[in-house]
């Protein structure tokens, strides 16, 4: 079976980080959704907890890191297609996301982000078939 990933990120704003997320296409389970919390569905087997700042502070003794000055993560996901990764960040920005970078071409593999509302890093990516990783 395989293993499920929830990660959890900190917002400001749950209902313009959710408003937001939807825009980019993303689905929210409702049964893991209320006024602090939104579990936001990237695929059957990965989730986006959106978690406000003070809830997710009830689950880490250590201080919230300031994404606008700051790099904790980043989030990359692959895309079918380059097509799909500019897709993606062109509608990142239509709903108030920012571009931080470059797009990024490798030949092999081709990429581009933006950051959310919350200035947290989000990277999507296509790799030819040739070069996909082997597990």
């Amino acid at each position: 079976m395989p293993k499920q990933i929830f990660v959890n990120l900190p917002v400001k704003d749950l209902n313009q980080a959710k408003e937001f997320f939807s825009q980019l296409g993303f689905a929210f389970n409702p049964q893991f959704t209320n006024e602090t919390a939104a579990c936001m569905v990237v695929s059957d087997d990965i989730f986006v907890m959106l978690l406000t700042e003070e809830f997710f502070q009830t689950f880490t003794p250590k201080t919230l890191c300031d994404a606008t000055t700051s790099t904790e993560v980043l989030m990359c996901l692959s895309s079918e297609s380059r097509e799909q990764v500019d897709d993606m960040v062109r509608k990142a920005v239509a709903a108030g996301g920012s571009i931080y970078n470059e797009p990024q071409d490798h030949g092999f593999m081709y990429g581009h982000g933006f950051q959310d509302l919350d200035s947290h890093i989000w990277e999507f990516f296509h790799m030819g078939p040739d070069a996909a990783c082997q597990g």
